[in-house]
């Protein structure tokens, strides 16, 4: 398993990591994903520490808490072997306080995740998203007191915009308190948003990319391809949404051409999926996600070998965005 830095962190993290999005599934939307229980979930555990690979993200709002009591089981009893991440800011109750990124909620979530997790510290502590109530000043400052105590080791913004992720870095850089070393965002062959803002702030403040949802929803895991009928699993049964829109001829044309590249390199198209993300070199981690050992185990084997230079100009092309204003206005 190849490491790499997590963004601008001297901690080295696999450069693949296991999202438990999957794990609980005790409310409608995350049972969608999947129904991982305890005894499921130590086996993916047990699985990614003999390929080596340790790092587990997931959040409190995953199945309202439940994901992490399923996690924090898992790893019972192994806690010095992983790296764990995990995540507050949305809802998570039906009290004005139950969310948002106040001092107020992040110092009770915290202990929440904690407490779930069985452990006494988090090592990367991600805002899920902006709260544009809470002064930029008064997270930040309640993220310092959360790394000052030991409770917290590595912090990280997810799903932010590029201007709200200067503004925190300049905040905290003004009153020298921990900054942001990594961000989580969507990234896939379906979806090259990031490339346009995001990408160049990060080369630019020498920050990471964790990547979330690297198959798209989904639709490039190779269950959608032109004129045959959908598979049966997590999109149809409705696991899109939420997912941003595309149209269905843009992902057809682009597994066309992920089944030629598999079909070059004896891999599947979630493989070659996955494999182009981390030809990136802002990409510091990706976010897997799997249901079962054998989908766990495919998307292990993202590692290890390269895509060549012709398959990722084709993949390149065939999923080209159209630039966003200004972007699209020539540079001098």
């Amino acid at each position: 398993m190849e490491y790499r830095n997590l963004g601008k962190s001297g901690l080295k993290v696999p450069v693949l990591s296991l999202g438990t999005g999957t794990f609980g599934g005790t409310n409608e939307f995350f049972k969608r994903w999947g129904e991982t229980d305890v005894k499921e979930a130590a086996r993916l555990v047990d699985i990614c520490l003999e390929r080596d690979m340790n790092f587990f993200d997931t959040a409190n709002v995953y199945s309202q808490g439940d994901s992490e009591i399923v996690l924090g089981k898992a790893i019972n009893g192994r806690r010095e072997k992983v790296i764990l991440a995990t995540k507050a800011t949305f809802q998570m109750g039906d009290k004005p306080n139950d969310k948002g990124s106040s001092r107020y909620h992040l110092l009770k979530t915290c202990e929440d995740s904690l407490r779930r997790l069985g452990t006494d510290y988090i090592d990367v502590y991600f805002m899920h998203g902006f709260d544009r109530y809470t002064p930029v000043e008064e997270t930040l400052n309640a993220l310092n007191t959360l790394v000052t105590s030991g409770k917290v080791r590595y912090i990280g913004c997810s799903n932010f915009a590029a201007w709200q992720v200067m503004k925190s870095l300049s905040v905290s850089e003004k009153n020298h308190w921990e900054q942001y070393v990594i961000y989580q965002g969507y990234y896939s062959l379906i979806g090259r948003d990031y490339e346009q803002e995001l990408m160049p702030m990060i080369e630019d403040q020498n920050l990471g990319l964790m990547v979330w949802s690297p198959l798209g929803w989904g639709r490039l895991a190779g269950k959608i391809r032109r004129n045959q009928p959908l598979a049966e699993g997590r999109i149809k049964s409705g696991g899109v949404v939420g997912a941003p829109p595309v149209t269905d001829e843009f992902v057809f044309d682009v597994v066309d051409v992920l089944d030629e590249v598999a079909n070059e390199t004896s891999k599947t198209i979630a493989q070659v999926s996955i494999n182009w993300l981390l030809q990136n070199k802002t990409v510091s981690n990706i976010v897997i996600g799997a249901r079962n050992e054998k989908q766990l185990i495919e998307n292990l084997d993202t590692t290890g070998w390269n895509l060549s230079h012709e398959q990722i100009q084709k993949l390149n092309q065939v999923s080209r965005q159209a630039p966003i204003y200004p972007h699209w206005v020539g540079e001098r």
